[in-house]
């Protein structure tokens, strides 16, 4: 299928698609562009790259390219979360140096929820029914065909009651996430609660004691990671000062909006990502009470984070290598040059900037 079938689709240029589909480090302006060109390239079959002049010229490996597929287990788009969209970016690089292709996108909605009454519910790792349908059973719920010729790449925190079925249609799986699983498939961390531990000490230094945490707090290792840091340092966790949410920007907002009206406000606030502190950042710029400027500190370390004003101080994780080494794990595997599962940890770092204030 050619580049212009999918630019018709998608009402872009030809141009357009090629950048996307040929060139990792670029990023449409049209939100949403850039996913729904790489998930029509999927849905067309088109190899992209060296590997589709390789196959046209007849000297390729006789076998088709390896497809990768990717979850996103906690939004519905990439474009609602730049972490996880600088790390598609990041892992697009990969599947063009290695000659493979990008499979199915599916996102945390598409995971099709099949049960009844008085059967417990059973997880499809499909985008839609219609696949699920021909290939049903008198005997089961539902049958998960495998894909021995994909390879899945989980981003973010999978839920566990999927997992099983996961492993039923794909042979290689790996992760990327701030949360470790007990060892249930290969992945690659930054542990958050490292990332977390790293940012409220450097509040606690600064001399704050009265630090607000935005983000998830649903067995969330950074929500664990800020509150160990409270009981280090003999400070006590004011429930009024975690604001639960799916950290996302609009929350971000919406919750320092409810901060600047409360009584007692926190002297410093950690959010779970770079995203939420965007939104704090813009909150902050707009509101009137230009009396109150509290400190503010995140993890991920968006190319974004560099933009602000003040420029946000950050925890750094280290996307390219992390999408480096999940697919080197998966192309392992697919090789059969390991069984057991494998877990790669990397380092994160502080990066202090101009969000960050001294409690006076």
């Amino acid at each position: 299928m050619s580049m212009k079938e999918i630019a018709r689709r998608a009402g872009t240029s030809v141009a357009t698609v090629s950048r996307v589909l040929n060139q990792p480090g670029h990023h449409c302006h049209e939100k949403g562009l850039e996913e729904k060109i790489w998930q029509l390239a999927s849905e067309l079959n088109y190899v992209p790259n060296t590997a589709a002049v390789d196959l046209r010229r007849g000297n390729a490996r006789e076998e088709m390219p390896y497809t990768v597929d990717i979850y996103l287990t906690r939004f519905h788009s990439m474009e609602q979360d730049a972490f996880f969209l600088e790390l598609f970016g990041c892992l697009k690089e990969e599947l063009l140096q290695n000659g493979c292709v990008l499979g199915e996108i599916l996102h945390a909605e598409e995971i099709m929820i099949l049960g009844q009454e008085t059967n417990p519910s059973v997880h499809i790792p499909y985008k839609s029914s219609t696949s699920v349908q021909s290939q049903q059973k008198s005997n089961t719920l539902a049958f998960i065909s495998e894909k021995p010729d994909t390879g899945l790449i989980i981003l973010g925190k999978c839920p566990a009651n999927l997992i099983p079925t996961l492993k039923k249609r794909y042979r290689c799986i790996a992760g990327i996430d701030r949360n470790p699983t007990d060892y249930e498939y290969d992945e690659v961390i930054c542990n958050g609660t490292t990332a977390a531990e790293m940012a409220v000490e450097y509040l606690i230094s600064l001399g704050h004691k009265n630090i607000a945490y935005i983000g998830d707090c649903n067995y969330e290792s950074r929500y664990i990671g800020y509150y160990q840091s409270l009981l280090k340092h003999h400070l006590p966790l004011n429930h009024g000062n975690v604001h639960p949410t799916n950290q996302t920007m609009e929350e971000g907002i919406s919750v320092m909006n409810m901060i600047l009206k409360s009584k007692e406000k926190p002297t410093a606030i950690f959010c779970a990502n770079d995203t939420t502190a965007l939104g704090v950042l813009k909150a902050l710029k707009s509101s009137q009470k230009k009396e109150y400027i509290p400190s503010v500190i995140s993890i991920d370390n968006i190319s974004a984070s560099e933009k602000t004003d003040p420029m946000l101080t950050t925890i750094h994780i280290p996307k390219k290598e992390m999408a480096h080494l999940a697919f080197a794990m998966l192309l392992d595997r697919k090789n059969g040059k390991h069984k057991e599962a494998v877990r790669v940890e990397l380092p994160c770092r502080l990066l202090k900037r101009e969000s960050c204030y001294l409690c006076v």
